[in-house]
């Protein structure tokens, strides 16, 4: 016979309405808190008395809003209304993380559908190893050390319903029939969250809004000598310099040391922080698809405003130099680690906004513009494979596919960034900087990379960061475009 073990849960209560934003977030905190702590709670009176006699249990908040018309919105606005009446839902997690985005996101839905909004408990149970994430020192030990099994007393991940079903638009709703509100539901954002600071190495709290990928350690090192310089400069705006294991470098002390880890993490990640999040994050996600992929799954639920990928690439043309820059209009994309979410026969159009912030960079650091401009930069495809000897392939194969794309450029990154910009609807842009020439019998050598660094990194990382200064000063229902919205969206961003 089964034996039933009773569940110990905080408190029920009733949704609560809300007409004030402000009011409404501070009430997903509150929830979330004590949901939270009672979780934690328990985790640490099971450790010290061993098999409790019940089961702990503990939901996420969630927003609500019933809508019986249609939204009279602004038509030049990609967000901020549901498509059609009817209910819909968001399940919380880290609202303090998140309090700017969502008080931004529920004042948007109120003025356009003029009605509250509800928040209470919803009925998704958070996993104890997401509700101890915040707390330094409890850790989720692994199943064996424990008296008892982790899953008899306490709700545990499910992969199951921690998916891209949403930003994918395969279907999704809630189970009492509720369209979701927000891109995530909270048990996806929690399991990034949790990779974020494992493949990174840095608090998802000091992620900032604007996001540059880089597939060289030269940029890191440019970045921090950047970052340092900014901190010496009262009127940059730039607080401080984080770096992996939580390092700091301070206004008060730009010249503090920033030493390598033991062990580097995975992606190392540094953010030049501002108020309001408003600074840039640079991370190294190495070479190769699977890293964009994988940077890009995680870092899409803090919802940035945009991201940048300065890398190197071979260039295709006889034309191109050494050190000249490529501005990606469009992608072919042979790197196949999106296929499944994202069909290759989907385009992934050029966001003008980001594109005239990268251009107008280029002509700023560089001195040049107009036709000059062409001297050093090239405007068009851009080709992403999973081959990183592609060029060893007969001719017949991808050099033909090259050629007919005209494509002139190829790295391993920048397609998958810019696809998973497109499926996470994250403003997205490209600028490379040719560091070889494979099909001209210019490659890569030691002497000659080491030379090429030098005098052409600094450059290439100086206009990304240009072009994301120039980016933060644009207001977001311009740089969130409708391109990057389908016919059914979720009223957040």
């Amino acid at each position: 016979m089964t034996q039933h073990i009773p569940i110990c849960a905080p408190e029920a209560a009733d949704h609560a309405a809300f007409t004030d934003p402000a009011a409404a977030v501070a009430e997903l905190r509150r929830l979330y808190d004590v949901a939270t702590r009672f979780l934690r709670d328990g985790f640490s009176a099971a450790v010290e008395s061993g098999m409790p006699d019940c089961r702990y249990r503990a939901f996420y908040p969630e927003i609500r809003i019933t809508t019986t018309t249609f939204a009279r919105t602004d038509s030049r606005l990609a967000f901020g209304h549901v498509p059609e009446p009817g209910r819909y839902a968001a399940t919380i997690t880290r609202p303090d993380l998140f309090t700017h985005y969502l008080t931004q996101q529920i004042d948007l839905l109120i003025r356009s559908h003029d009605v509250p909004v509800h928040v209470g408990w919803s009925r998704t149970p958070i996993p104890i190893h997401f509700a101890m994430l915040g707390d330094a020192d409890l850790t989720v030990p692994q199943d064996g050390v424990l008296p008892f099994l982790m899953r008899d007393v306490f709700d545990v991940p499910d992969l199951e319903t921690t998916n891209d079903a949403i930003v994918n638009g395969t279907g999704f709703t809630f189970q009492d029939g509720a369209r979701p509100l927000a891109p995530f539901t909270a048990q996806r954002v929690d399991y990034s969250l949790a990779r974020l600071a494992h493949y990174t190495a840095t608090a998802p709290d000091d992620f900032q809004n604007h996001v540059l990928f880089t597939n060289y350690q030269f940029y890191v090192d440019e970045f921090v000598a950047y970052a340092r310089e900014a901190l010496r400069d009262p009127d940059s705006g730039y607080v401080e310099l984080v770096g992996p294991m939580n390092q700091r470098v301070t206004r008060d002390d730009p010249d503090a040391p920033m030493i390598d880890p033991p062990k580097m993490p995975q992606m190392p990640t540094y953010h030049l922080t501002r108020k309001g999040s408003a600074g840039i994050s640079l991370v190294n996600i190495g070479v190769g698809p699977s890293n964009a992929k994988t940077a890009t799954d995680h870092i899409a639920v803090l919802r940035p405003h945009v991201w940048l990928m300065v890398g190197h690439c071979a260039g295709l043309r006889n034309s191109q130099s050494l050190g000249d820059f490529v501005l990606a209009h469009a992608y072919l994309r042979e790197d196949h680690v999106l296929d499944d979410d994202l069909p290759i026969w989907v385009p992934i159009p050029a966001l003008a906004e980001v594109q005239v912030a990268l251009e107008d960079a280029v002509e700023k650091v560089t001195e040049l513009e107009g036709y000059e401009l062409k001297r050093i930069m090239r405007t068009g495809t851009v080709a992403t494979i999973d081959n990183r000897n592609w060029e060893l392939r007969e001719q017949a194969g991808p050099v033909q596919r090259l050629s007919q794309s005209r494509a002139v450029a190829l790295d391993m990154e920048s397609a998958t960034i810019a696809a998973n910009g497109f499926r996470f609807r994250v403003p997205y842009g490209t600028l490379l900087c040719v560091s070889d020439k494979p099909l001209h019998g210019e490659l890569k050598l030691p002497g000659m990379a080491s030379a090429f660094y030098r005098t052409q990194v600094s450059r290439h990382l100086l206009i990304g960061i240009k072009a994301m200064e120039s980016l933060r000063e644009m207001p977001l229902e311009r740089l969130h475009s409708r391109k990057l919205r389908s016919f059914e969206e979720t009223a957040f961003l």
